[in-house]
């Protein structure tokens, strides 16, 4: 039989992988780096195999096979750890810890509500949470590195598991004073002639922002039409250039009812004449241990639907 690798052999290995030095990896597992050196030295020699490139000097730099093997570590850490997460679910649902990962325009605006409701009816719950783009997460997901998502759908979610929330409306947001300020909703096809405020590049919403302007006639929606698009690095910022006259945006419910344009002279109308929403939802990995647990956090969650926007 050929030998394993120990638990601890490859929590050294992923937190060198991730980290790149090793007296941070080591701080990272609570030992001495000369401790974490040897582990992987000896990880090196049980396997028969080099995992670090050593002619590059004091740079970490993995192989290709140690990178490939550093992936399966975190894939093989993640399943023996679901083990006495499995035994603890089936005596007492949502019990130990769960790493939540959320995309930075759902996370500021559920994220309190989630944790209180989570802390009254879980309470042996230990949850840990992750704000960073659709992509990392599934990223993420994938590698072991968390266990749940709360994501915007559509979106690329190939190879997870998904379980709708509830529909999330998009509003149109404009300056005080803008000429669709007088009108109670905003046609899709009335976005055309004005410029917009989005995300960059990454975030979903931006790529929702563009498939919204393409339903209008005579709006491609593309890169090209830069000089009438700006960039917001998030939905705070967003705010500010609309307040600004930069342009009108197209933004959720969600972050319009937790207050982001309060204080702020920006009005919001309805948009209609076509799909304009997004759908709020959880995904894990398919099989999951936990599924059970993942199931009651959607009902959970559900609960804190927010009423309709007027």
């Amino acid at each position: 039989m050929l030998p394993l690798p120990s638990a601890q052999q490859l929590r050294y290995l992923i937190a060198l992988s991730e980290l790149r030095h090793f007296g941070r990896a080591a701080a990272a597992c609570a030992v001495t780096q000369s401790t974490l050196s040897a582990g992987i030295m000896a990880l090196e020699r049980q396997l028969d195999a080099t995992l670090l490139d050593r002619t590059v000097g004091k740079k970490v730099v993995f192989t290709p096979l140690g990178h490939e093997i550093a992936l399966k570590a975190r894939q093989a850490l993640a399943a023996l750890e679901s083990v006495p997460q499995l035994a603890a679910a089936a005596r007492t649902p949502l019990t130990g810890p769960m790493r939540l990962g959320i995309i930075p325009t759902i996370g500021p605006f559920l994220i309190p509500q989630t944790v209180t409701i989570l802390r009254e009816h879980f309470p042996r719950l230990l949850l840990s949470i992750t704000e960073d783009t659709t992509e990392h997460l599934l990223e993420k997901l994938a590698l072991g590195q968390l266990d749940i998502l709360a994501l915007a759908m559509p979106c690329l979610c190939d190879g997870t598991e998904t379980h709708p929330l509830w529909q999330d409306p998009f509003r149109v947001i404009m300056p005080e004073g803008h000429p669709l300020a007088n009108m109670s909703t905003v046609p899709v096809s009335r976005l055309s002639s004005h410029g917009m405020v989005m995300m960059e590049d990454g975030h979903c919403l931006r790529e929702q922002t563009l498939a919204i302007c393409r339903q209008g006639p005579n709006r491609a929606g593309t890169e090209g039409e830069s000089e009438t698009t700006f960039t917001a690095m998030s939905l705070h910022s967003m705010a500010e250039m609309v307040e600004l006259g930069l342009g009108i945006a197209i933004m959720p419910a969600l972050a319009i009812d937790g207050g982001i344009l309060r204080g702020r002279r920006i009005l919001s109308r309805p948009l209609t004449g076509g799909p304009a929403w997004r759908t709020l939802g959880l995904a894990w990995r398919p099989r999951s241990p936990r599924a059970a647990d993942f199931q009651t956090l959607s009902a959970t969650l559900a609960t804190l639907r927010p009423s309709e926007s007027p």
